[in-house]
């Protein structure tokens, strides 16, 4: 199970792109911590979630 945004999922085995693609996410406007660390735009295909992860994401949203 891998907790995001304080949800245990079963998400275990899949990128973090796949994650954000299957959940409706932009990419470019969002930012993922992975663990407690700022995860990079560049290490998003290559990083594969684990059991025990913690994730968080949040979305950057403009106005006016």
């Amino acid at each position: 199970m891998v907790r995001i945004n304080g949800v245990e999922l079963k998400v275990a085995g899949k990128t973090i792109s796949d994650y954000l693609a299957e959940s409706g996410y932009d990419t470019k406007r969002v930012a993922v911590e992975l663990n407690g660390d700022i995860l990079p735009k560049a290490q998003y295909d290559s990083t594969v979630l684990q059991d025990g992860d913690s994730v968080e994401i949040v979305s950057f949203v403009g106005g006016g």
